[in-house]
């Protein structure tokens, strides 16, 4: 992986999404009370602006379909949509389970929820429509949480591992890693939590990673995507 520019992260976001739309960078951030979803200054890493979302609500992964933004929830079971020029809410999405990540495929949403399923969804009513089972080295591989859709695949963060792994979306099988170690130094390290946080830039074919309470944020180029 390669690193071509470190930005500011805001240190008290709790990243559970991130996502690129038009030269700009949308984060939705967890905890309850603490819950917002953010637009952000990808040169500055300024928030733009805020959306605090309920405290009765844990904020989980976000993605954009067009000019929508879906926001998952950890255990309400509920998904939020937002108009994503104005961050204005739209509507609310239901599903069973817990919340992790999701990211947009062009004809679906593709879900996880922290075990080794990825689930995809009707773009209109949010509805299961399939799900496929993702193992990598023949074994399941669990803690799936962030996601970004990329072209035929998904990039995913797993769960308090500094990797990312690329899936393919028909087999289910991891088809490259994406070692993220190292970006933080010792002293920054120690006092944040789990890598989370990828958007791809479809302009540039770059990405921007992070973490949660991360106070830096990275654009990359995956340098190597073949196991």
């Amino acid at each position: 992986m390669r690193v071509h520019r470190v930005i500011p992260h805001d240190p008290d976001a709790y990243t559970q999404g991130l996502a690129w739309w038009q030269g700009k960078l949308y984060e939705s951030t967890g905890r309850k009370g603490h819950s917002e979803l953010r637009r952000i200054d990808p040169t500055t890493g300024e928030v733009e602006r805020r959306v605090p979302i309920s405290k009765l609500f844990f904020g989980e992964g976000l993605a954009h379909d067009g000019e929508r933004l879906v926001m998952l929830t950890w255990h309400a079971e509920q998904a939020f949509v937002f108009g994503i020029r104005d961050l204005d809410r739209r509507g609310t999405f239901r599903y069973r389970g817990e919340g992790w990540g999701l990211c947009h495929r062009g004809e679906s949403f593709v879900m996880s929820d922290g075990s080794d399923r990825l689930v995809f969804r009707d773009n209109d009513s949010f509805a299961e429509l399939g799900s496929v089972r993702v193992t990598g080295d023949g074994q399941p591989l669990r803690g799936l949480n962030e996601l970004e859709c990329v072209g035929g695949g998904v990039y995913a963060n797993v769960y308090r591992q500094e990797v990312i792994v690329r899936i393919d979306t028909a087999s289910g099988r991891v088809t490259g890693r994406i070692d993220a170690s190292g970006l933080l130094g010792p002293d920054e390290a120690a006092a944040v939590d789990v890598l989370n946080g990828i958007a791809h830039v479809p302009e540039t074919g770059r990405f921007f990673i992070t973490g949660k309470l991360w106070p830096k944020m990275f654009e990359v180029t995956f340098s190597s995507d073949a196991e």
